[in-house]
């Protein structure tokens, strides 16, 4: 069986959660819209009002609206309870509703709108009440229209729903995110392939549903409907059977080593006999909120972002002193809570090929400052915005003639190319001997350490069986067995799985 092949084959957790988010969506989407429409049909100023609303909504990147909601409902937290989910399904479900909205509002309206004015005449003639004429025939009459606004907004919705990753809902987004990172182009496909499948027999059983309301042929449209119910029900049942109740869920950042820590730590609590789940694509911020409010349980993360992102500090303490601060912030502040170091450190540092810095006798990141305004430098997407960046750039009155972002995988591809002339590199990752790079010296100490920690939710750091299982963790992976793990997943030939790297490399620290 081909990459592909298995990947396609390996998906069925991540279709059930697809359709069931998508399906959800949908159906909000109608609930909101089909009512907003009726008022609309007999209001010129709520039909202005809604349908500009939901234009304005489509203006807004579905990425950026799905991120939106995290701080939306992380504030909302506070008012309703510590109950009140702030990552996965409900942001997802209520950023995509609000996308489904467009095109069943504005189907409806225009049915509506366009009614034959003598049947509504002739409906009014007969005696029929309000409720009765909506019911028996502005109803009938409208539902194709309707039907092919919510063929529309199905094919939107699926497509906007592998987004859904990056706050923490399992999407088909998971293989189309993980092997963009991790180049794993066999996972991009078939999560792009099985998006688009969906979206099609989707489209198709709505379609049959429509042809059976306009040809006023209930077995044509029961049995489109019937389908769709079918499907549902079977993504439901692959969702939630055999599902552990008590699952601890592993959070994973948008790069190589995290995909791999998380399966690390999550071999190493299955063989502890403890069920796993994961978020993957978490952005930094994303995830540390995560971690800290309860909804994902173990998140790893790095002291010098936690330093900077989360306590806003900027001085440089040293990597003992800065993890004995952390730790006491965060108990301080009711969590997440230290587990332990791994081991190694994966800091930031600014990255040349060697042959580029040899020929400008570039070392530190003093050198640079002559060259860089005819540099571009690449980083990945959050490094601009992020405190050490500002840090550096102003250490060093660092001032590039351009600045570029690529995801964590292919900035490294971008410094081979010449497309960038440096990047914000990994210390950690393999790449840095296999393609000749050289770590250009911190002289000033503007990057802080960046020791790789376990953080854990104030809820498993309380379960002293749990955190016994990630005891043999603790300390035990050097920085070469790290960079060696990275470079399996990373290298373009013999490229392998985050699962399997994460395996090769319990067995390098004893654990398999």
């Amino acid at each position: 069986m081909s990459g592909f092949e298995t990947a396609l084959w390996n998906l069925g957790p991540q279709l059930a959660a697809h359709v069931l988010l998508a399906a959800s969506a949908i159906a909000l989407g109608i609930a909101v819209a089909l009512p907003v429409a009726v008022w609309a049909s007999r209001s010129s100023t709520v039909a202005r009002i809604a349908l500009g609303f939901a234009s304005l909504v489509q203006t807004i990147p579905a990425l950026a609206l799905l991120a939106l909601f995290f701080p939306i409902l992380l504030s909302l937290r506070a008012v309703f309870g510590e109950g009140l989910p702030t990552l996965g399904f409900l942001p997802a479900l209520l950023a995509l509703a609000l996308y489904a909205l467009l095109p069943i509002l504005r189907n409806a309206v225009t049915a509506q709108a366009n009614l034959d004015p003598g049947v509504l005449e002739a409906a009014d003639g007969v005696g029929m009440t309000k409720w009765q004429k909506l019911r028996l025939v502005e109803a009938p009459l409208s539902a194709p229209f309707v039907m092919a606004g919510i063929r529309t907004a199905s094919v939107w919705t699926i497509g906007a729903a592998t987004l859904a990753t990056t706050i923490g809902q399992p999407s088909l987004g998971d293989p189309i995110f993980a092997g963009l990172q991790t180049q794993n182009w066999a996972l991009v496909l078939a999560g792009c392939v099985a998006s688009a499948g969906l979206a099609l027999v989707a489209d198709a059983l709505l379609g049959l549903i429509e042809r059976g309301l306009a040809k006023r042929s209930p077995a044509l449209w029961l049995g489109g409907l019937a389908v769709v119910t079918l499907g549902i029900g079977a993504a439901l049942w692959m969702q939630f059977a055999d599902r552990s109740e008590d699952r601890v869920v592993i959070g994973a950042k948008q790069f190589s080593e995290q995909y791999i820590l998380a399966r690390l730590i999550g071999g190493q609590l299955e063989r502890n006999g403890i069920a796993v789940e994961y978020r993957d694509g978490l952005g930094s911020a994303v995830g540390y909120s995560a971690v800290t409010s309860g909804d994902i349980d173990i998140l790893v993360d790095y002291t010098g972002t936690v330093w900077t992102n989360q306590m806003k500090r900027t001085d440089n303490p040293g990597r003992a002193e800065m993890l004995d601060q952390i730790i006491a912030w965060q108990e301080g502040n009711g969590g997440p809570f230290v587990a332990g170091k791994l081991g190694f450190e994966n800091a930031y540092g600014l990255a040349m090929r060697e042959d580029a810095a040899e020929e400008r006798g570039i070392v530190t990141i003093d050198d640079l400052r002559t060259f860089a305004p005819d540099m571009a430098i690449g980083g990945d997407p959050e490094f601009f915005e992020r405190p050490e960046w500002l840090a550096v750039r102003e250490a060093y009155s660092l001032r590039f003639g351009e600045r570029r972002n690529f995801s964590a995988t292919f900035m490294y591809n971008a410094l081979r190319s010449g497309d960038a002339d440096v990047i914000s590199a990994y210390t950690s990752d393999g790449r840095i001997a296999a393609d000749n790079l050289v770590i250009l010296e911190d002289t000033r100490e503007a990057f802080p350490g960046y020791d790789a920690i376990i953080l854990v939710s104030p809820d498993l750091y309380a379960d002293t069986r749990k955190i016994e299982a990630l005891a043999p963790l603790i300390g035990t992976i050097d920085v070469e067995a790290m960079r060696a793990a990275n470079l399996m997943v990373d290298r373009d030939d013999d490229k392998l799985s985050p699962t399997q790297a994460a395996r090769i490399l319990a067995r390098t620290i004893g654990l398999d």
